[in-house]
């Protein structure tokens, strides 16, 4: 099994076989403890998630603070990234980080939040039996999540593109 993590409040994690099936998705577990009453990942959530997956590595969105950010908001992005690499770490799950135009490319998606949409349509396709997960228009960072996983799988020549 592997992971696709797509990292923002509203991502999700992508379980995988090495084939590329699509064999779950959850989305990120959050809770209204961050800064100031505001929504954070909770770590404990996330590492109850992880574990049950059995997963034997992970790819994960490369994010970073942006100059649009505010304080709160880079910080809060540093938290989760420091739950995901921690929790990954204690489990005993190699993490590769990629970049967004990598794996956007690797997936055939033009680069652009306009396009944020475009990963629910290749999900689709690539998971036709899967479409359900991925048909409500907020459901574009699960369909992110899985071509996270995807990516990192044609990355090592695992599934065909």
């Amino acid at each position: 099994m592997i992971l696709g993590i797509d990292p923002g409040l509203d991502g999700a994690i992508a379980v995988l076989t090495d084939g590329g099936d699509l064999l779950e998705i959850h989305d990120m577990p959050t809770l209204l403890d961050g800064a100031k009453g505001r929504r954070a990942v909770n770590p404990a959530l996330f590492a109850t998630i992880i574990y049950s997956t059995h997963a034997s590595r992970a790819y994960c969105e490369l994010i970073g603070p942006r100059p649009t950010d505010g304080t709160t908001g880079a910080f809060g992005f540093g938290r989760t990234r420091g739950i995901i690499e921690g929790v990954l770490a204690a489990a005993g799950i190699p993490l590769e980080l990629i970049a967004p135009p990598v794996w956007k490319r690797a997936s055939n998606i033009a680069p652009g939040k306009e396009n944020k949409d475009s990963a629910r349509s290749v999900a689709i396709s690539r998971w036709p039996s899967q479409a359900a997960i991925f048909a409500r228009k907020c459901d574009c960072d699960r369909a992110e999540a899985a071509l996270i996983g995807l990516a990192g799988l044609l990355r090592e020549r695992k599934v065909a593109a």
